[in-house]
């Protein structure tokens, strides 16, 4: 129940709350992570109406923005208002009808998650599975489509749950031999690891900003491919009081969603400006800062900041003598799993590294719960002392806790392990 007013006995109206002013953590869990100080800064500029020249001049710099960041060119490439699930969810009800076949890579609980989106949309649905801590073979993704014949093929690019990143080099010319279209969930992974949407031949796209674009939850950047478009715009029908004689509605069923109808966002988005719902101003800003920022970095730098700081992290745990969870070859770099010690209190040590040194580290999911951390570095804490930080502060809660851990040894082992050269690609 949530908390209720007090009341003054001196007076008849009700007290207020005092003002917002959270605590200064460092998040260095799987997200969300703290937000870049000019991402911040962005958001508290003046509000505009949603057709003011200025806004529209700014939704097409967002549209340009975020095409190199999901490495395409495709001209749909936009936000969806609303958390990176708003984005996933735009995304599967904008492509599927119920009844459509959809084949579901499943490593996860974000799969699992796609899965529980398209039951609700009356998808049939098949998955392809691996366990937590593996990954799929493009041989066992061929095999699936074959067998099952879907129309759309959705996966999630790293699943923040197990801390794996799945391959996804060759899945959209399987997809397209099968006359299938493909989706991807690259929540969290866009802005930290290459995403490569063209070179992939994916066809759409969803992201958010609270990981490793180092921003709020809130926005959903998207990219859709010319032929998903289509697809989508098959499916367009306008609502009726903002019909227009210039906009025509397709022959395919209606999308199952107003809110997240993305041919209605599309042509929001595009010169005929529909009046679908009202621009979240504040998120775009940030969106457009997020992007700024990475690009201004320079996307191969980035990755390899990230990439650094995931292997300086997996050399520290280790070295203070914990096992990291997962097949190394595919680890995400921005997310460590780390099993948590036989005779140790997880959920107490969070909460000694959150009390004692303002630190987030989070906890885990499904078959996971109860024995792995999952610690994660990226975005604006995607940095060498934010890294050393938290290996500090976890050795010391462990020595609290009872564990002999070598002293020191985490943080020399980060340290050693940040500068080394490793090949793009590989796992951190």
């Amino acid at each position: 129940m949530p908390p209720e007013l007090p009341h003054s006995p001196a007076l008849s109206h009700p007290t207020f709350f005092g003002e917002i002013d959270p605590p200064q953590r460092l998040l260095m869990g799987p997200g969300p992570v703290n937000a870049h100080p000019r991402v911040l800064r962005a958001m508290s500029a003046d509000l505009l109406g949603q057709f003011d020249p200025e806004m529209t001049g700014y939704m097409n710099e967002v549209m340009a923005l975020y095409r190199p960041v999901f490495g395409t060119r495709n001209h749909w490439t936009f936000l969806v208002d609303g958390t990176a699930r708003a984005g996933i969810e735009a995304a599967l009800v904008s492509l599927v009808a119920p009844g459509d076949r959809v084949l579901v890579l499943n490593f996860g609980r974000f799969g699992l998650l796609l899965s529980e989106i398209l039951g609700r949309i009356g998808a049939t649905i098949e998955t392809v599975d691996a366990p937590w801590g593996e990954v799929l073979t493009l041989d066992q993704i061929a095999t699936a489509i074959e067998r099952f014949g879907p129309k759309v093929v959705a996966a999630v690019h790293g699943d923040t749950s197990t801390t794996m990143a799945q391959p996804l080099d060759g899945l959209g010319a399987l997809c397209r031999a099968a006359g299938a279209l493909s989706y991807v969930d690259a929540t969290a992974t866009i802005g930290g690891m290459e995403l490569a949407a063209d070179r992939w031949d994916v066809d759409v796209v969803t992201g958010g900003l609270q990981k490793c674009m180092g921003g709020p939850s809130g926005s959903a950047p998207v990219t859709v491919s010319e032929r998903a478009a289509d697809a989508i715009f098959a499916r367009r029908h306008v609502e009726r009081g903002i019909v227009r004689d210039d906009i025509d509605d397709g022959y395919g069923p209606r999308i199952l969603s107003n809110y997240f109808d993305l041919a209605m966002v599309m042509d929001y988005w595009s010169d005929k400006r529909l009046n679908h719902h009202t621009e979240a101003t504040s998120m775009l800003y940030a969106a457009r800062e997020c992007a700024r920022v990475a690009l201004q970095e320079g996307l191969p730098a980035r990755f390899a900041r990230h990439a650094a700081a995931g292997r300086a992290m997996s050399a520290g745990v280790r070295a203070l003598g914990l096992e990291v969870f997962g097949d190394d070859r595919y680890r995400m770099t921005n997310v460590t799993g780390v099993l948590i010690p036989a005779g140790i209190d997880g959920e107490r040590v969070r909460r000694r590294m959150r009390e004692d040194f303002e630190i987030e580290i989070g906890s885990a999911f499904g078959p996971l719960q109860g024995k792995i951390w999952r610690i994660g570095a990226m975005g604006y804490n995607a940095m060498k002392h934010k890294v050393l930080i938290t290996l500090a502060a976890l050795e010391a809660v462990l020595r609290a806790e009872g564990l002999a851990c070598p002293s020191g040894a985490g943080v020399d082992a980060a340290l050693a392990a940040w500068g080394q050269d490793v090949a793009p690609g590989s796992g951190a």
